[in-house]
């Protein structure tokens, strides 16, 4: 599987030749491997809605109302204390944002609590110490990079570079004078896989100011390595850049216009910095978002090397570049996101597995129609989500829709490590619990809203993956939420009991 991950991953264009017309045949991956590799094509299938089964007795309080208005600046500021904690244990806030997300405008001092990367009970002093302490790990991390760089003969531009860090948005007039903005704005986009877990225990909570994610870097990344074949660090530094090149530029409307206002001088410096490649199609300003990638998702790789880099990673890591300018802080706030998604890119697939039966579970309690024709056709392992679940919905959403969606499952998450609605009082006043898998929820309401078309007119499981594929720009996020929240409400439970 990795050599097909690998092979598919590496090639300069997406190719989306491989045929699923033998869906039925021993290996239902394959095609599907190739599915998360093809971006949906723009063709326009008209989106069919249609009630399923009753919605039960309970009604989920977001069911037909009137939509909120997103977590506010102004409001923001009233959660915290005069030492800066949050009020309530950050009740209040995750209340808020489950019902509407977070303005755009406070968005990248938001996710850090949504995403662990700050202790919800931390004052404003002790967030800053943490700071200072995770931008020193970053560095090191990107050093630890560079020696690596070094040995590589692909990328000889990249010897005798110190890789700094820098944000990259605060000076770009003196950018390629100032050697400390080298390889921290990069970025990158894919990865290949290795399996397990990393070194760091994905239950942990927010990190505190006194105990680092991934404490003693330089012994561990080396040891680490130790147990790696260093081919496989070279592999990932090639597939990152051809992925960050090919990068779709979706975000750019929702960032900043300074971010826009580059040079190709500054841009060309920065990408040299990382060894970016074969980029002068490029626009300067996707030239730096490429570059934050490659940077980014090469530190990754060497914090996490049984998951290292995997095709998908980039959709995920994307939207965090384009909000949060800080590389360090982009990078530390896609640790915590991937500690929950980085079972997504494990090379035995249990992660996923795991996920593609829950869908189906949802699917069976609340539709078994549907069900049984899904299964008539062998599409109930429901493995025409694949797509949906790897990247969580990134291909399907438009970025606004996506970022939306992410906020609320953070939002669960979050409330969920913080021990908030797991109470019978607290399920009874916030009604929907909280839950690890909003998504799959999400993603079984969206083949639900759905079910008249699969049932009456399609006859095999490639039609339907040719439904999924077409969902893209074709769907409502609040409606899909209200879907989705729903079948908590009704299912939450006896869903919870079954994986037990």
């Amino acid at each position: 599987m990795r050599a097909l991950r690998r092979s598919h991953t590496s090639s300069s264009s997406s190719s989306s030749s491989s045929s699923s017309n033998n869906h039925s045949s021993s290996s239902p991956w394959i095609p599907l491997k190739s599915v998360l590799l093809v971006v949906a094509s723009s063709s326009s299938a008209s989106s069919i809605f249609s009630s399923s089964s009753d919605r039960g007795n309970f009604k989920s309080p977001w069911s037909r109302r009137k939509r909120k208005h997103p977590l506010t600046p102004e409001q923001w500021k009233n959660f915290f204390t005069s030492d800066g904690k949050l009020r309530d244990g950050g009740a209040k806030f995750f209340k808020k944002v489950r019902s509407a997300g977070v303005d755009p405008t406070i968005r990248a001092e938001v996710w850090p609590f949504l995403l662990g990367v700050y202790n919800l009970n931390s004052t404003s002093e002790e967030r800053e110490v943490l700071r200072n302490q995770k931008r020193k790990e970053y560095e090191k991390l990107r050093t630890q990079c560079r020696k690596l760089l070094k040995g590589n003969a692909e990328f000889p531009e990249l010897k005798g570079t110190q890789l700094g860090e820098m944000n990259f948005y605060d000076n770009t007039e003196n950018a390629v004078s100032n050697e400390k903005m080298e390889g921290e704005e990069s970025g990158s986009e894919n990865s290949s896989c290795l399996e397990d877990p990393p070194k760091y225990d994905s239950s942990d909570s927010e990190l505190s100011s006194n105990a680092p994610l991934a404490e003693n870097i330089d012994d561990e990344t080396s040891s680490s390595f130790n147990d790696h074949k260093t081919e496989d660090f070279s592999t990932w530094q090639r597939i990152i850049r051809l992925d960050a090149i090919r990068a779709n530029d979706e975000w750019i409307s929702y960032s900043p216009p300074a971010k826009l206002d580059i040079s190709y001088e500054n841009a060309n410096h920065l990408a040299n910095q990382v060894g970016l490649k074969d980029y002068n199609h490029l626009e300067p300003y996707r030239i730096i978002h490429a570059s934050r990638l490659v940077a980014i998702l090469e530190a990754y790789a060497l914090f996490d090397p049984e998951i290292g880099y995997c095709q998908g990673m980039s959709d995920l890591l994307s939207p965090l570049t384009a909000i949060i300018s800080d590389d360090h802080e982009a990078f530390w706030c896609f640790v915590g996101f991937m500690k929950k998604a980085r079972h997504n890119f494990r090379l035995d697939e249990m992660g996923i597995r795991r996920q593609l039966n829950m869908v189906s579970k949802i699917i069976k309690f609340k539709d078994s129609h549907l069900y049984r024709h899904l299964e008539m056709l062998q599409a109930g392992d429901c493995f025409f989500v694949y797509r949906m679940v790897v990247v969580l919905f990134r291909r399907e959403l438009t970025f606004e829709q996506t970022v939306c969606l992410w906020e609320l499952m953070w939002a669960d998450q979050a409330a969920i490590r913080s021990g908030i609605g797991k109470s019978a009082w607290s399920m009874i006043r916030l009604r929907a619990p909280p839950t690890d898998d909003l998504l799959l929820y999400a993603i079984a309401a969206s083949v639900l809203q759905r079910r008249k078309l699969i049932i009456e007119k399609y006859s095999s499981m490639d039609e339907i993956l040719r439904e999924c594929n077409s969902m893209a720009g074709q769907l409502d996020v609040w409606k899909l939420l209200d879907g989705a929240h729903d079948l908590v409400m009704n299912l939450h439970e006896k869903i919870e009991t079954i994986s037990v």
